[in-house]
């Protein structure tokens, strides 16, 4: 059998790249990409401005991978909530729900990287957005999988294709979002995930 096992040098060496990405992560929130250079990187990890190197080729790869981490946890929180054995529509309101807590939770980070995508101004941020859309393309497939199942089990009518309602799904999800980030006290993101999901579940004519 092999030996998995980590030498204290690697070891040692994951833990300073890890340290890195943490203080660069705290950075990019507050300030975003622009606002952040890598002196002051190295100096909030503690490290000479050369380690820094020698972990990372440039500003650019330390934002995307240590943004994409944190989108990774992302996608990996929503994807538990739609492995839990419930029925369908309590695996939507988990989804929803989770997705509001990961937004009140890193709302500076969002907002910069929002404000920072629109300005499209760098290949670090267009590289890590067409990243996440990959990322977010993947977990329609999971999300469809459960209207899917919810269409089989009667619990929903098959007004449309699964797969369309999961991108419908993440498109009002997104408008919401849209909202929270330019008016946050006008347009606080939903605590109760009925406020979004009833947009699908009742819709908008009456019986």
């Amino acid at each position: 059998m092999k030996n998995t096992q980590l030498s204290r040098r690697e070891k040692e060496k994951l833990r300073r790249r890890q340290e890195i990405k943490a203080a660069a992560l705290r950075l990019f929130s507050e300030k975003g990409y622009h606002g952040v250079s890598v002196q002051e990187i190295a100096e909030k990890a503690e490290f000479a401005v050369g380690t820094l190197y020698n972990f990372f080729k440039s500003k650019g790869e330390l934002y995307q991978e240590a943004m994409l981490e944190q989108t990774e946890i992302f996608f990996a929180e929503q994807a538990k909530t739609l492995d839990e054995p419930m029925d369908e529509v309590t695996k939507l309101r988990n989804l929803v729900r989770a997705k509001g807590e990961h937004f009140r939770e890193n709302a500076s980070r969002i907002r910069i990287f929002q404000a920072e995508l629109r300005q499209a101004s760098d290949s670090a941020i267009m590289e890590l957005d067409a990243q996440i859309h990959q990322k977010r393309r993947q977990m329609f497939d999971k999300v469809a999988s459960v209207f899917e199942s919810g269409i089989k089990n009667g619990s929903f009518q098959r007004i449309g294709d699964p797969y369309h309602l999961a991108v419908i799904l993440d498109g009002i999800i997104a408008a919401f979002v849209t909202l929270w980030i330019e008016e946050p006290d006008k347009h606080p993101f939903p605590t109760d995930p009925d406020v979004i999901l009833n947009i699908l579940f009742k819709g908008l004519i009456e019986d």
